[in-house]
């Protein structure tokens, strides 16, 4: 590996890229979830009973962090482009994941 790709920053970067990935691939399945509530409602009941196992309580959690990561990595993202450049960049990114550790275990606490 490059040197810069040890820098703290660049793998803020690439769990941002890598949390919009996933939840790209989420977004098809989510909306096929939508469109059988209006097409299908009894196998959407069926679906929401699966969703109440513990182990999907847990994948909730996983996808709720990586919402909050990649709208946090956005954010510092933002930052660095329409503000100045500060020298603490490697505390926002560190910030940002810890913001996305506080959103999704409140979520994960809040759905157990």
């Amino acid at each position: 590996m490059r040197g810069h790709r040890n820098h703290p920053l660049w793998f803020a970067f690439l769990l941002h890229r890598l949390s919009g990935l996933g939840l790209a691939l989420f977004l098809p399945a989510h909306f096929w979830m939508l469109s059988m509530v209006l097409t299908d409602p009894e196998g959407f009941d069926g679906f929401a009973r699966w969703t109440d196992h513990p182990l999907v309580k847990f994948a909730e959690f996983g996808l709720v962090f990586l919402l909050a990561v990649h709208l946090f990595g956005g954010l510092r993202l933002l930052a660095l482009e329409f503000l100045p450049w500060p020298a603490r960049h490697k505390t926002l990114a560190a910030a940002s994941i810890a913001g996305a550790f506080l959103v999704s275990g409140a979520f994960f606490l809040n759905a157990v």
